[in-house]
């Protein structure tokens, strides 16, 4: 199975994401003191901080290429955890982009109305360059979710479904690239597609289809 689908033209920026028909799979890397409460509980548990903005990925080499196949300093356990695409949905209807320079040139909002929204937004967006096996970046973007801590209460409550640790897969996956094996590596790595897309959300997006 590959994450690397043939560049298009329509998706230069299209989430791609392992799914389900309501639910969808989104990645994050923490230390063992949050990633064993939160694999015991099927939920995120102290000492995870409700507190703060937290980023989910949906895009299994983005979180390799972040974490450095689980071996970075408190990212050394990655979690693949199934949301409901219920609330996946919600979190970008209700997100902003980060960067004024990601808004599209054709529908850029006035800078000022830009900050404001970004100021009352509980969910943010960053579209980064995805990466390839070896990590290194392609010409397609892979989207970043930033929930803010009103939004994780929702997410650690309502949204996950289960959390499963893939921090072994990470460094199967290492270890066959360090071997010069890619057809073995590929193999280890989860199936995933585009994301359908309303044409609201993707306007919000400001996704490529």
């Amino acid at each position: 199975m590959s994450t690397n689908p043939t560049m298009q033209s329509n998706s230069y920026r299209a989430i791609r994401a392992t799914y389900t028909p309501t639910t969808i799979t989104v990645y994050q890397a923490y230390s063992s003191d949050i990633a064993d409460p939160a694999l015991q509980a099927q939920t995120f548990q102290p000492p995870f901080s409700r507190a703060r903005m937290t980023w989910i990925k949906p895009s299994f080499l983005w979180m390799a290429y972040r974490s450095g196949w689980a071996t970075k300093p408190r990212q050394e356990r990655v979690l693949a955890i199934e949301i409901t695409r219920k609330g996946f949905e919600w979190a970008l209807q209700h997100s902003c982009l980060s960067h004024w320079g990601d808004q599209r040139k054709d529908i850029a909002k006035d800078k000022q109305q830009w900050q404001q929204q970004l100021c009352d937004s509980p969910v943010r967006i960053q579209w980064d360059p995805e990466r390839d096996l070896k990590l290194q970046p392609l010409e397609y973007r892979a989207i970043q979710i930033g929930l803010g801590p009103e939004t994780v209460q929702s997410y650690v409550d309502e949204w996950i479904v289960s959390i499963v640790d893939v921090t072994d897969t990470m460094h199967k996956i290492r270890e066959h690239l360090e071997a010069g094996d890619l057809v073995a590596a590929r193999d280890w790595l989860p199936e995933e597609k585009a994301y359908p897309l309303s044409e609201e959300l993707a306007g919000i997006l400001h996704a490529s289809c």
